[in-house]
């Protein structure tokens, strides 16, 4: 074992000892972070560009953005693909995080995160999938029915699809709270949540008044990324599984976002060009 390995090893053990308060850290940065992104944005980008570019030019910056998220949701994805496929040590990482979580995490915690983790079950994304599309099309915003069944439907078979390529067995988790079955790589509730919750922050900022768009930004944040946390938490998913599915939940919603906004600009050059 050399010395990389080891301290890879070490941080993982660390990581799972002290897991409870290096949740919430992250979280808190995560939040703080995008809080800070959207105020410099609201305050100094916006006003600027919808002065200084055309429609067209707005919808270069929202496609140039998503399609920077999509390269590094991309490449986090491929990265850890690969380090599984050629070598052991991260594999052993997960592990050893993983077991020290479960030495470490009181129940109390547990019994929590086995409560949020169902916000992204199979049935209950599905039912929010339905529920959305019937209320979006009640409101007469058909397209954006069509754009959040494509992005739900199309996140499953995606994850799916990956899980069969990559065939990775789940950590041993006999006797939890949540029991899971099926390979573990990705993990399906951490892309799913990524794109349920996100495109629920976009649909907010599209449909509702101005102060509520920041809030929903970031209670779709906390949401995923607890949904996400939980897993690993509750031993179904190993870390990179988790991190894999941000990857990949992140690549999607950033292109199903992007190409709503692109229909949604062709429809209206459309409506005034006739």
């Amino acid at each position: 074992m050399d010395a990389e390995e080891r301290l890879l090893l070490e941080v993982a053990g660390f990581a799972g000892r002290y897991a409870l308060p290096l949740f919430l850290l992250v979280l808190f940065f995560l939040l703080g972070t995008a809080w800070a992104c959207w105020w410099a944005l609201q305050r100094y980008v916006v006003p600027r560009a919808q002065k200084a570019l055309p429609q067209w030019g707005l919808l270069a910056l929202y496609l140039i953005s998503g399609f920077l998220a999509i390269v590094v949701g991309g490449w986090v994805f491929s990265e850890l693909a690969e380090e599984l496929h050629a070598q052991a040590v991260l594999g052993r990482a997960d592990q050893t995080l993983t077991n020290a979580l479960q030495l470490s995490v009181p129940p109390q915690a547990l019994q929590l995160f086995a409560a949020v983790t169902r916000l992204a079950d199979t049935a209950t994304i599905t039912g929010m999938g339905i529920v959305g599309a019937i209320g979006l099309v009640a409101l007469k915003r058909r397209w954006l029915a069509v754009g959040w069944s494509a992005a739900l439907a199309g996140n499953g078979l995606l994850n799916h699809t990956l899980k069969q390529v990559f065939e990775r067995a789940r950590p041993l988790h006999e006797g939890g709270l949540v029991v899971a079955d099926g390979f573990s790589f990705p993990s399906g509730h951490s892309s799913s949540s990524v794109v349920a919750f996100g495109m629920l922050a976009y649909l907010g900022t599209r449909l509702l008044p101005p102060r509520w768009h920041l809030p929903t930004v970031l209670c779709a944040i906390a949401l995923a990324f607890t949904v996400g946390a939980s897993r690993v938490f509750l031993s179904v998913h190993f870390a990179s599984d988790v991190i894999a599915g941000f990857a990949s939940g992140t690549a999607w919603l950033a292109v199903c976002i992007a190409s709503i906004e692109f229909t949604r600009w062709y429809r209206q050059r459309d409506l005034v060009g006739r």
